[in-house]
């Protein structure tokens, strides 16, 4: 098969024939995955952006109530990939579950730009007006169909279309494993390209042309994307589904150990384990033996019966290191969850004109976010990562965890100068005497800017860290269930900010006092409550270098982490000659 040029890693195409390495994969194949991202990326954010103006200005709803149902929604959007990947590992692989997901998706875009174009779909009043503007139940259920449908659409598509890019590359190979270390950072450049698109020109459309419009934009966009996916389909390599489901696998190891907990496990030496030969026939991968999580390796030991194997049992334990690092990484995106509720909420308070009438929609400062971030990704992948590798000499210039830890940092800066930004607000407020919601803050609302900066630059650390580190961990098989980590982290944050606001708007409303986050902005203490999550940050952050500090990454036979003579690598455990070879190569 090596003769005829095929993949080394049992790559297939879609009729399960082994694949040609140089007609397929890499970037030819990632080329039309990276454009259905761009539009994928637009219609979400043309939807997730505006939305809270949508719901308080059209729908009508009080300011907590929109932020709830802000919060639920992107949680949905972020956790249906659980059941997304599930299905691609176990059941359909990544394309199938990708393309009838897709359609989903593109039905609910379809429905919501019905629900906010056509009259019999949406309020048939302006509540600027001044008078009664009631919204019917079959307005708002058919509204919020349309939306929930887009979630479960995102379901399938999220945790498989980026998974299917990365599997166009080819471990095996050294060269096109090389580019598959960039394909992430790129992979998300094309996402905030779309995202750009959408926060500087959708939301602007929204509110000054028409939502019809606004969303009918995003829509067209998707369909031609999908197009556009399906024109690849000769370039795709994919990945053979294995017999037994992974996820069997877990819960049998996760029984096993149960069952033979009063066992002892003296050694390596009694764990049950194939030959490598055996793994090279199945073209299946060896983890090597770790300390972590002792107890569940007495599901491998040789005395008990029908063992599983060591491999098996690291597996297991990968996913529950993960997990711990899934669970440092929901304060974090609570933090973001603010961007498309309360920032926005915040900046149509503030003074948007600028010359000739022209006002800034508030939404429209999340673009700054993406710029920071698409500036951000060259500077870090051409100049941070190379100046760290020649200190460090690790291959990414610094590890997976140290670069979510930087990503966390940024975090509590980000709220740490919305802090300071509201308390400045405030005292505007103060200053001025304004009570009414309507009335404008005389601030700038580019005062906002340094902390959507702040958040792009972080992206580059937290969100392609986060999307990187859930790959690369995630046992063979796994990977996109692995990745619904990250989504998933995503949603649980936006559902635990819906949590946070109602417990602070009950708490504080007790009593008869004032809410700290009111309808009125204006005469609320935001304040109050970004304080309230710079203090959660930093506990959390504590208990993430608590946690990586005795993190143990994914070590396999052929690929891991090695040290000699003061070389470190990450992803390879070679053979002497091999690491004399790499040694060579350096000097």
């Amino acid at each position: 098969m090596e003769n005829k040029g095929y993949t080394q890693d049992g790559s297939v195409d879609l009729r399960g024939r082994p694949v040609v390495a140089s007609r397929t994969g890499r970037w030819k194949a990632c080329g039309f995955l990276v454009g259905y991202e761009a539009f994928e990326r637009m219609a979400f954010y043309g939807v997730a952006a505006n939305l809270v103006v949508y719901l308080t200005t059209q729908l009508h709803e009080e300011t907590v109530s929109s932020v709830r149902n802000v919060n639920n929604w992107s949680g949905s959007v972020w956790m249906t990939p659980i059941i997304g990947a599930y299905i691609a590992d176990t059941y359909l692989g990544r394309f199938w579950t990708f393309t009838i997901s897709s359609l989903i998706y593109l039905l609910g875009m379809v429905l919501l730009t019905a629900a906010v174009k056509f009259k019999p779909f949406h309020p048939k009043c302006n509540a600027d007006s001044g008078h009664p503007c009631p919204v019917s139940s079959a307005e708002i259920t058919f509204f919020y169909a349309s939306l929930y449908i887009m979630a479960i659409g995102a379901g399938g598509t999220k945790p498989n279309i980026s998974t299917f890019g990365a599997d166009q590359f080819d471990d095996f190979d050294p060269s096109e494993h090389k580019l598959k270390t960039s394909f992430f950072n790129w992979w998300m450049f094309s996402s905030f390209v779309g995202g750009l698109m959408a926060t500087l020109c959708l939301v602007y459309v929204q509110e000054n042309v028409g939502w019809g419009l606004g969303y009918g934009i995003p829509t067209v966009g998707l369909a031609l994307s999908l197009v556009l996916f399906y024109v690849g389909t000769p370039f795709y390599r994919h990945k053979l589904k294995k017999a037994e489901s992974p996820i069997k696998e877990i819960f049998r190891v996760v029984k096993m150990a149960f069952v033979y907990r009063r066992l002892k496990v003296l050694d390596s030496s009694v764990l049950h384990e194939l030959e490598p030969q055996q793994y090279l026939n199945t073209s299946k991968r060896q983890l090597c033996h770790s300390s972590s999580f002792k107890f569940l390796d007495k599901a491998s030991l040789k005395e008990s019966t029908n063992p599983c194997t060591v491999t098996q049992v690291e597996a297991t334990k990968l996913l529950c290191a993960m997990f711990l690092i899934w669970f440092t990484t929901l304060v974090p995106t609570t933090i973001f969850a603010q961007v498309n509720t309360f920032f926005v909420k915040q900046g149509t308070t503030l003074d948007r004109s600028l010359r000739h009438n022209f006002q800034v929609p508030a939404a429209s400062l999340g673009s700054f976010i993406i710029i920071s971030t698409l500036i951000s990704i060259p500077i870090y992948d051409k100049i941070f990562v190379p100046f760290m590798k020649r200190r460090t000499g690790k291959p990414r210039g610094i590890t997976l965890l140290q670069r979510l830890g930087t990503g966390f940092c940024f975090m509590i800066a980000v709220m740490t100068v919305a802090y300071f930004v509201e308390r400045k607000r405030m005292g505007v407020i103060k200053r001025y005497g304004i009570k009414d919601t309507k009335e404008t803050v005389p601030m700038s609302i580019f005062w906002l800017l340094p902390q959507y900066v702040l958040l792009g630059i972080g992206d580059v650390f937290m969100a392609i860290g986060l999307l990187e580190f859930f790959y690369e961990q995630s046992p063979e098989g796994m990977q996109s269930l692995g990745t619904t980590f990250f989504t998933s982290g995503v949603g649980v944050g936006n559902f635990m900010n819906s949590l946070l606001v109602t417990a602070v708007n009950t708490i504080t409303t007790s009593g008869g006092r004032k809410s700290w986050i009111g309808n009125n902005l204006n005469d609320s203490r935001l304040d109050y409550y970004y304080a309230f999550l710079i203090v959660l940050s930093v506990v959390n952050f504590g208990v993430f270098v608590w946690i990586a500090r005795w993190y143990k990454y994914k070590r396999e036979v052929g690929e891991g982490v090695v040290e000699k003579r003061g070389v470190q690598m990450e992803g390879k455990v070679m053979d002497a000659n091999a690491i004399d070879d790499y040694l060579g190569e350096k000097m």
